[in-house]
């Protein structure tokens, strides 16, 4: 009989991993309290006392600004409208060109088209993650106003190469920090590096609200126009003498007290998160960076990771098999999963945001093209083919495993480790098998997978 499940065998570990949870009777407590009150919104829409929130969120947003040395931490309802709120506030206009990722979550991109700027997608570093300096500065014009930097996956990106270009070219760098909390690089926490940054606590991140975000400045006036774009700022700008009214339109991105409150719990936990995280991370790379084929990341000192995703590069001319079918090969020595973060493994993250209908088709905001055509003999074109090194990790080489969290021990991990070496050593077998598998199998694909499951 085969050794390999997929072909027969009989698989590494048939008990389920277990499930993420980090709420506890803290934050239960801390709800509760909040209800008690009847006081589950401190805003008003005015400017005045409450203009910034009531005292549970205040709380919460200075607790985060003095861990981690923020002059000013702001809290918004979600991380999406948190980015469009930063945006904002470095004064991004119609026709603005703004330097973004083209591999990570949507709104890192969309939100620059919320004010009428132009996404230009460079290339990431292969073992970062996130935008190549390299790639940056090829693609600055008169028209450039910003860098949206993504730390993806709990990594940053590189910094100081980066910051050194928008200085050069007197750029603005929004930082998108939503999977790296508490993140360091060289020694400086990420978020305000650049002028403006920010978390995302949405209910799969690192600690969560339900929904949310805390956007983090030490600009004085980059803070304040957060705050007004956050709440009705048209109301307020005389009250605040801000001369200066561009972008100051606000809208209803206010954070709650329940939120804020149960916030405030959840981030007692984080270092304690990062640091269990810190300890499987480095166990799964020690038993994972010695198999040729797969190329696991690099870390630089004085730079920590969050581990929202462990990724790992696959060679599949070095294995002779699909990335797919060494996936499933993988999967199928362990058991199915119940929810997202039980997947063992997946595969390519996300489409490269150019190749979606909204860039292909040039169509934004109302159906005549409109930011793409404001800029009068500009053509901007988003090709396959634009950003190579993504388009091979989407397309060849991405794993993803979202195993290294809270809930799971290094006997878990042990056993994911044990699949995969398995998998190698039984490779000639998979590879003369007449398995004829296609299909992606994202991570997000999982979640559907599940859903129809339960139905």
């Amino acid at each position: 009989m085969s050794e390999l499940a997929i072909l027969g065998g009989e698989p590494v570990r048939k008990a389920p991993f277990p499930n993420r949870k980090s709420m506890g009777k803290e934050e239960a407590a801390a709800a509760t309290r909040v209800i008690e009150s009847d006081v589950l919104s401190g805003f008003v829409g005015a400017a005045g006392k409450f203009f910034n929130g009531g005292v549970e969120v205040k709380e919460f947003e200075a607790l985060w600004a003095k861990e981690y040395g923020f002059k000013h931490a702001i809290s918004t309802n979600s991380w999406t409208t948190g980015l469009q709120v930063a945006v904002g506030a470095v004064g991004i206009e119609p026709g603005d060109e703004v330097i973004c990722s083209p591999y990570t979550m949507s709104a890192s991109a969309t939100s620059v088209l919320f004010y009428g700027g132009i996404p230009i997608f460079a290339d990431i570093d292969p073992n970062r993650y996130s935008i190549n300096p390299l790639s940056i500065e090829k693609l600055i014009t008169s028209r450039t106003k910003a860098i949206l930097v993504v730390h993806l996956f709990g990594y940053p990106a590189d910094m100081d190469s980066i910051m050194e270009i928008a200085r050069r070219y007197n750029l603005k760098v929004i930082e998108d920090a939503a999977q790296s909390p508490g993140v360091y690089y060289k020694n400086r926490p990420v978020g305000a590096i650049g002028d403006i940054g920010g978390f995302s606590l949405n209910f799969h991140k690192h600690i969560h609200t339900g929904e949310g975000g805390m956007l983090v400045t030490n600009d004085d006036d980059i803070a304040l126009r957060c705050q007004l774009i956050r709440n009705h700022g048209e109301n307020a700008t005389e009250s605040y003498g801000v001369e200066d009214i561009s972008n100051t339109i606000g809208s209803n991105y206010r954070f709650t007290e329940i939120q804020a409150a149960i916030g405030t719990e959840q981030f007692k936990k984080l270092k304690n998160f990062l640091e269990h995280r810190e300890v499987l991370g480095k166990y799964l790379s020690d038993r994972l960076k010695g198999i040729k084929g797969l190329k696991i990341q690099e870390l630089e000192e004085g730079t920590t990771h969050s581990y929202y995703m462990f990724p790992i590069r696959f060679d599949k001319s070095h294995f002779g098999v699909s990335r797919n079918l060494f996936l499933r090969a993988v999967s199928a020595e362990l058991p199915k999963p119940n929810y997202w973060d039980t997947t063992p493994l997946a595969e390519a993250y996300v489409k490269p945001l150019y190749l979606n209908p909204i860039y292909q088709q040039k169509i934004a905001i109302g159906k005549k093209g409109f930011p793409f055509n404001f800029n009068s003999g500009v053509v901007y074109d988003y090709p396959k083919g634009l950003c190579p090194v993504t388009e091979r990790l989407y397309e060849e080489e991405l794993l993803l495993s979202p195993l290294v969290r809270e809930g799971i021990s290094i006997e878990d991990l042990k056993d994911f480790a044990d699949a995969i070496e398995k998998v190698v050593a039984n490779i000639d077998e998979l590879r003369q098998s007449d398995l004829n598998i296609s299909g992606e199998t994202q991570l997000y694909d999982a979640i559907k997978a599940i859903d129809e499951n339960v139905k």
